[in-house]
């Protein structure tokens, strides 16, 4: 597998809960240019990968994480 120009794009949403903020929800979307024969594998990984990450396991009980993918044909 070969890729590049990886990146992503993160946004926390943040609520007021009794005069703290809190972040509740992040959002964040990958962009990779990759071969269209390595998508399967691609979509596989950004299904499991939250479950390997410190901090997404770290706070997966109190932050919503929603992940997107943007693939290029490279």
């Amino acid at each position: 597998m070969s890729f590049s120009d990886l990146r992503a794009d993160t946004v926390g949403e943040v609520e007021v809960e009794g005069k703290v903020l809190v972040v509740k929800r992040i959002r964040q979307v990958f962009h990779l240019t990759a071969s269209e024969d390595d998508r399967d594998t691609i979509n596989c990984v950004l299904e499991v990968y939250a479950d390997s990450c410190p901090v997404a396991r770290s706070v997966k009980d109190s932050i919503e994480i929603m992940s997107g993918l943007e693939m290029n044909a490279g």
